[in-house]
């Protein structure tokens, strides 16, 4: 007789793994991994360490069909065949993110964007861990939402997050929602459409209330005319490398001039580690975000002077002659 689990997360990597540790260690669920390819040992160890059932190389339709509940690894496209068969047998499908997000009492800032996500998200994170602030990083970099869920829940996460996981989320809520910028990138997932891409990266919105807020980039046309667009329930704030004082943060004078809700204050292009137009839009989040939270300007200030970024990719200004 096949034996029945309330739960299956498919893929056996760090997101399917985490999501199996947070139903057997949180949630108490009768918990199995499945994953159609081979499953490294060190997860394989960790699993049976915590007496979780899994398999590799294969998935087993006859125990995946009696699942309640299916936590869907983002690397799994929608059209993978044991998806098709979940959903032919009315089966609830979710990623990982949103799982870990329902089961967590934290406040989430999620980060998403075609370009420049990865180091806002550890800038934001950097500043709030600088300042004292009980912040938990996740997503797309460090590890699993869900495995942090398990063992802590921090005041805040931080939340890096690509169109793939935001495809499998549904009930999310961010009370700071970011889109970097969006240009056409992964078009094979989504029917060679950009309008379903934009949708999916929209999908960051969903669920906030008026008390949350929602940051962009202003100079992107196509998040403009998307907002133009859509009912947004969450506070507007914006960016833009001009100078342009109705925006939450803009440049002007070699500085980032700083808008903001709860104080205003400026910083020079020089003093900041990283170089680049990408990395001024970057900053003005980081400070954006950082302001929401509550941090006072001195710490803000100096927490991005002190942000190197991620290694490998990011080189200090070499002057302040650098033009936008």
């Amino acid at each position: 007789m096949t034996k029945k689990y309330q739960t299956i997360a498919l893929g056996g990597g760090e997101s399917g793994v985490g999501a199996a540790l947070l139903s057997k260690k949180k949630r108490g669920e009768s918990v199995f991994v499945s994953d159609f390819g081979t499953i490294s040992d060190n997860y394989k160890a960790e699993l049976t360490d915590a007496k979780i059932d899994f398999e590799e190389n294969r998935h087993s339709f006859d125990i995946i069909k009696q699942a309640q509940l299916i936590i869907k690894s983002p690397g799994i496209p929608d059209n993978a065949p044991v998806i098709k068969f979940a959903r032919e047998h009315n089966i609830k499908i979710i990623g990982e993110i949103e799982y870990a997000a329902l089961s967590s009492k934290s406040k989430f800032i999620a980060i998403t964007g075609a370009n420049g996500k990865t180091t806002t998200t550890l800038w934001i994170y950097h500043i709030l861990k600088q300042s004292g602030i009980n912040v938990g990083l996740a997503g797309n970099v460090g590890t699993s939402l869900a495995r942090q869920v398990a063992a802590d829940e921090p005041e805040w996460f931080v939340v890096e997050l690509s169109s793939f996981q935001l495809d499998s989320m549904f009930d999310f809520h961010a009370h700071i929602a970011i889109i970097t910028n969006i240009t056409p990138d992964h078009l094979d997932r989504y029917d060679n459409k950009f309008e379903n891409y934009i949708n999916s990266k929209f999908r960051i919105l969903q669920n906030q209330t008026p008390d949350d807020y929602f940051i962009y980039f202003a100079d992107d046309t196509v998040i403009s005319t998307e907002v133009e667009k859509r009912n947004i329930n969450a506070r507007q704030l914006t960016f833009t490398l001009r100078n342009n004082n109705n925006c939450t943060a803009y440049c002007s004078q070699e500085q980032i001039i700083f808008n903001q809700t709860n104080q205003n204050f400026a910083m020079f292009y020089e003093n900041l580690q990283l170089s680049g137009k990408h990395n001024l839009c970057n900053a003005m989040v980081a400070g954006i975000t950082a302001d929401i939270v509550k941090i006072k300007k001195e710490k803000i200030r100096n927490s991005m002077m002190s942000f190197t970024g991620v290694e490998h990719r990011l080189e200090k200004f070499s002057s302040r002659q650098d033009s936008l």
